[in-house]
């Protein structure tokens, strides 16, 4: 596969780290995981229990008003089949006092990878307060202050952030071999975080809200099979969903030297986007949608016809020389098939940057201009960790209270490595059979048009193939300015709250 599921989710969606990128990772990641490869696999008898709940009162403004509300830290514990403890589950929830539950919707958030934890979306995109990261310019020594957060969704849901096991302070207390079984798989991580759901449901007395479900990234993987069977198997209707910089079809993504024009497609359109944004072009359907046009006719016959087709090959190298902005005889040079790679390390050659895979136009210098290949970490992904570790330490532990001595993975590789990657079970065909069940629910999707990791038009060709019931007001994308995580560019993270917002008030 291309892409890895690392993402963030990332946020990091994410998320979806090129393969030399993670085998660049591996030899630091593997000596700085070690020993939250033991935590993770420790007996029960050897790890302390985790802290009580705590709760905290806390303000901010957000969408122009002050919000109180209540910010709590707390652990669901997960069982075996036997109902042997096997792990623990902490969440980050904030919750309004004094709303009946009946009316208050209750929004459950996840972030991707697998093995990213909800601190993204937690601390970058909808809840309460948030840390600078993502944008150009952030540093990893930069202070991980917290300062309130316009573009919250508080004010209209409370927020519940889940950290799946193996993320932030979520742990297995099984061996090895359990944890992966019940853990790191694709079907067992739906299975037992349903039941987190409903737990946390049942904990505190919330069965008779709307119930509303978002997810980043592998997050968006994640969020329309939970969606599905949390209606079929654990008794819980689900409102809507949103999903964020979705990761939705594993298999449409392919490989670049994949027979099917379908890669190459779903590329190109944030390629462009990331060329028209460097000239200073507004993004919208007058720029963009010539290229989604052409990708899907002339493109289609003039790659088909194959590099032997010299007329056709020239035509379509033209074409994707205009709109990526790369040096045409580069383009000509590899018939018109532009990898990832490739683009984010030509785009700014003469100024000695690269790109990010999350936003192209997220740069840092590349350490080794003069190498024949890419020897960097992705751009934006090693300034988010610092930051974002830091906050969620010192909110968790200092403002809230709960005192925890343990390592907070916001990004685990460790747990990425170990995933069991079955990709028969397609979050699409989840998707299409949980809006066929309830006609109520809604679905928003929202991309920024310079993401690579989890492009945008995917999403896009998902819903133009999907039966009647789920288009028009039944599935909804939507597309900012950025990247991956857009709304790390304030401007798009509230256009994405006006429009969550209006979702939900229709809903509700």
């Amino acid at each position: 596969m291309r892409r890895a599921q690392l993402a963030l989710g990332l946020l990091l969606a994410t998320s979806a780290l090129l393969p030399a990128t993670q085998a660049l990772h591996a030899a630091d990641e593997k000596a700085s995981g070690s020993s939250a490869s033991k935590a993770e696999t420790a007996s029960e008898d050897s790890l302390p229990p985790l802290p009580e709940d705590a709760s905290v009162r806390q303000s901010a403004v957000i969408g122009g008003k002050s919000v109180s509300y209540t910010a709590t830290v707390g652990t669901i514990p997960v069982h075996d089949a036997k109902g042997k403890l096997i792990g623990e589950v902490v969440y980050t929830a904030y919750t309004l006092p004094g709303k009946q539950a009946e009316n208050r919707p209750v929004t459950f958030a996840f972030n991707g990878g697998p093995g990213a934890a909800s601190v993204y979306l937690n601390l970058g995109a909808i809840g309460p307060k948030r840390v600078a990261f993502g944008a150009q310019g952030d540093s990893p020594s930069d202070p991980a202050v917290l300062q309130d957060n316009p573009n919250s969704w508080l004010d209209f849901t409370d927020l519940v952030f889940i950290d799946p096991v193996g993320t932030g302070f979520s742990r297995s207390r099984a061996d090895e071999k359990t944890t992966n079984a019940e853990f790191y798989a694709a079907d067992a991580d739906i299975h037992y975080l349903s039941r987190v759901i409903y737990d946390w449901l049942v904990k505190e007395e919330r069965l008779a809200s709307p119930k509303y479900l978002t997810g980043e990234s592998y997050g968006g993987y994640r969020v329309p099979r939970l969606a599905y069977y949390l209606q079929t198997q654990i008794g819980i209707g689900v409102n809507g969903m949103v999903l964020v910089s979705p990761y939705l079809d594993p298999a449409a993504i392919g490989d670049d030297t994949a027979l099917s024009p379908l890669p190459w497609m779903l590329n190109y359109p944030a390629m462009a986007a990331g060329h028209f944004e460097r000239q200073g072009q507004h993004l919208d359907e007058s720029n963009m949608g010539p290229v989604e046009e052409y990708l899907r006719t002339q493109f289609l016959a003039d790659f088909i016809a194959g590099p032997r087709d010299k007329a056709a090959t020239a035509r379509l190298s033209a074409r994707v020389a205009e709109f990526t902005g790369l040096d045409p005889e580069l383009v000509q040079r590899m018939d018109g098939r532009i990898d990832i790679g490739t683009y984010l390390r030509e785009i700014r050659r003469t100024q000695g940057l690269v790109g990010s895979v999350y936003d192209s136009n997220f740069t840092a210098y590349d350490p080794f201009p003069a190498s024949s290949r890419a020897q960097y970490n992705d751009p934006l992904l090693t300034t988010l960790i610092a930051p974002t570790t830091s906050a969620m330490v010192d909110f968790v532990t200092r403002q809230v209270g709960w005192k925890v001595n343990a390592r907070y993975n916001a990004l685990s590789y460790e747990v990425n490595r170990a995933w069991d990657r079955d990709n028969t079970d397609s979050p699409v065909q989840d998707l299409r059979k949980a809006i066929a069940i309830d006609p109520k629910m809604s679905v928003d999707i929202v991309h920024g048009w310079d993401d690579l990791s989890c492009p945008y038009f995917a999403s896009q060709l998902i819903i133009d193939q999907m039966p009647d019931f789920g288009q028009a007001s039944r599935v909804n994308l939507h597309k900012y300015p950025g990247g991956h995580m857009f709304y790390s560019r304030l401007d798009s993270g509230a256009a994405m709250r006006r429009d969550i917002l209006e979702s939900y008030a229709k809903r509700n």
